[in-house]
């Protein structure tokens, strides 16, 4: 289980600059991968060892000219309720607002670790400003300055040190862990009550406590995985029933301990910037995914050519990456829920295929011979072997070239897709690195 850093506070108190601060040094590992987008808002982070990830609450308000105290008390609670550790930022140039009260005193009858930062610090004497922030509530206030980042290290030393302890849960490795995710009421608990149908016998819940229990093991009709809890099957709380952004939220822990992804999209709805936001995370953390359009028996019309063109669009918006399965399913009347699983299944095992480093050569040393690299500033560029790295999250590849630094991203796609013609690496995102011999 990774541990998760919400960010709160009001508008304007640097949430934005700490939160690119904390996620710095993994944005560009992140992304070197084609096709991920920037979101401002989650990224993970790395200190002494123990990574976590981060969210900045307030990345996700829709209208961020005039966010309203209703909008922030939320955000607040579903910190609370969702994050491990929060760190709330005051400004020391403003000192304590109405807000700032609010907030504290929301955090103070929550039961989360609450780290007070205050935000700005930039000189010496401000230091004493801090002060107020006692009459808050929270202990200490942390005086920092995001910008110039004085004060972040000892702050990610404290932030670490109250993180749970690991719970190591019994779980084991060849058992594949499928998570489904999506927008509120687009039938995320239906679906997993008609996986798991009536005979609760069949299903086993690990020990551990309520909030870290998240598998269940599922065992029937020859498959056999882990169903990664997810918020729907929670205890729904009043706060975020309207509230679509939180449903990305809440997917982060269902994503990041899970193998594959059941993106759930709603047949009458068609995709909505929610679904991006739930999309671009899985391909963040480099998961399988399998599309399902759910409530398939509610389409008037469902002709293969309906069919096609609701394809055509989930592609179109997902894309670069499209080489995934969707599959039009009913959670009401259960039709093709089998073949959900079959397909979650299958995504899992083209993750985790190996290719023999002899057929590799064979097959894409003539392809690139045929059709190779563009010539950069007049210097050849020759790729002369191929190999598939051992023991990755996804399949990763190295093509050994003379000039490395000279294969562009087009390039790199077309490797990309031609060994998607050639195995099948449906649902799974892979790497392909291009190296010095």
């Amino acid at each position: 289980m990774g541990n998760l850093v919400a960010i709160v506070g009001r508008p304007n108190v640097g949430k934005s600059t700490l939160f690119n601060r904390l996620t710095k040094t993994r944005q560009a590992i992140v992304n070197e991968e084609a096709g991920t987008t920037r979101d401002r808002q989650y990224g993970k982070s790395e200190w002494c060892g123990r990574e976590f990830s981060v969210v900045d609450t307030g990345g996700w308000v829709v209208n961020s000219d005039d966010i309203f105290e209703e909008e922030i008390r939320k955000q607040v609670l579903l910190a609370v309720e969702e994050a491990d550790v929060i760190l709330f930022l005051v400004d020391v140039m403003t000192g304590v607002t109405d807000l700032d009260a609010e907030v504290a005193s929301i955090l103070r009858r929550g039961k989360k670790p609450v780290l007070l930062v205050a935000n700005k610090t930039d000189s010496n004497d401000l230091q004493y400003n801090a002060a107020e922030f006692y009459s808050l509530g929270l202990g200490d206030p942390y005086c920092i300055s995001a910008i110039s980042g004085s004060g972040t290290g000892d702050l990610l030393d404290l932030l670490v040190s109250k993180f749970r302890k690991e719970t190591a849960e019994t779980i084991e490795d060849e058992v594949p862990r499928f998570a489904v995710v999506g927008r509120p009421n687009v039938g995320k608990s239906s679906i997993v009550n008609a996986f798991i149908g009536e005979e609760r016998n069949i299903v086993t819940d690990i020990a551990g406590t309520t909030r870290d229990s998240i598998y269940t093991r599922y065992n029937k009709f020859g498959f056999d995985f882990y169903l990664v809890d997810t918020a729907g099957i929670r205890k729904k709380n009043k706060v975020n029933e309207d509230l679509e952004y939180y449903s990305v939220v809440r997917s982060i822990r269902s994503i990041e301990n899970s193998d594959v992804c059941i993106l759930m999209l709603d047949a009458t709805r068609g995709v909505e910037g929610q679904d991006l936001n739930i999309f671009s995370l899985i391909q963040r953390n480099a998961k399988g995914l399998v599309v399902v359009v759910n409530k398939w028996d509610l389409v008037e019309e469902k002709t293969t050519k309906v069919m096609k063109t609701f394809e055509d669009a989930i592609r179109n918006r997902f894309a670069p990456f499209v080489d995934f399965p969707i599959i039009f399913a009913s959670a009401l009347t259960k039709q093709r829920i089998l073949k959900v699983l079959e397909t979650a299944q299958q995504v899992y095992n083209n993750r985790m295929a190996r290719i023999p480093t002899a057929r590799l050569n064979e097959e894409m040393l003539p392809l690139i011979e045929a059709y190779p690299p563009p010539s950069t500033k007049g210097k050849y560029i020759k790729i002369k072997y191929v190999t598939q790295l051992p023991n990755t999250r996804i399949p990763s590849f190295v093509f050994f070239a003379n000039l490395p630094q000279y294969v562009k991203e087009p390039y790199r796609r077309f490797l990309e897709n031609k060994m998607r013609e050639k195995w099948n690496f449906t649902g799974t995102p892979i790497n392909i690195y291009i190296r010095q011999k």
